[in-house]
């Protein structure tokens, strides 16, 4: 039998980051925990940041998962707003990368697709299907709940991006 591994979700949002954390045995998925880590608009853009990363910290001193899996950013006409979810999902990728954890990417559209069936769904529609998939979960937010839904999809896919993260530290990238 196999032994669990826990997966760390993470849905970057400079306002609010979410994050999930789920237990994968095989094909079952157990929920652990979720939330989201917020940062005071008010604040400069160093100490938002330093918030972010000081509560992805703490959620992975506490929850201690093995790998980690953060959504890609998506481009919108904001360019100013692009940027700063970008600085938001830098913290997001480091903090797991710093704690030692393998961090995989994952397009929206794909994390969508991979719990909905459809790579358009609602928010709604994601919180629906994370109740199913994970009956225990309650999140409290879309952060969250998205959060959750990264980490059930780094579960469904986790072997190829194990692999490609192999492939790629082998060829010296």
């Amino acid at each position: 039998m196999r032994a669990a591994i826990r997966i760390l979700g993470i849905d970057p949002g400079l306002r609010r980051t979410g994050w999930g954390v789920i237990d994968v045995e095989g094909n079952r998925l157990a929920y652990v925990a979720c939330g989201s880590v917020a940062s005071d608009e008010r604040d400069a853009m160093g100490a938002r940041l330093v918030a972010i990363h000081d509560g992805l910290a703490r959620v992975i001193g506490d929850f201690s998962p093995a790998e980690a899996a953060v959504e890609s950013t998506f481009v919108n006409k904001d360019a100013s707003a692009t940027l700063k979810l970008g600085q938001a999902r830098g913290v997001a990728l480091l903090v797991p990368a710093l704690a030692g954890l393998s961090v995989a990417e994952y397009a929206p559209n794909l994390v969508k697709k991979t719990i909905v069936g459809a790579g358009h769904a609602e928010k709604d529609q994601i919180r629906m299907m994370i109740g199913m998939l994970l009956p225990k979960a309650a999140p409290q937010t879309h952060d969250a709940a998205d959060a959750l839904a990264i980490a059930v999809c780094h579960a469904h896919h986790r072997t190829s991006a194990v692999i490609r993260a192999t492939l790629a530290k082998a060829a010296g990238g």
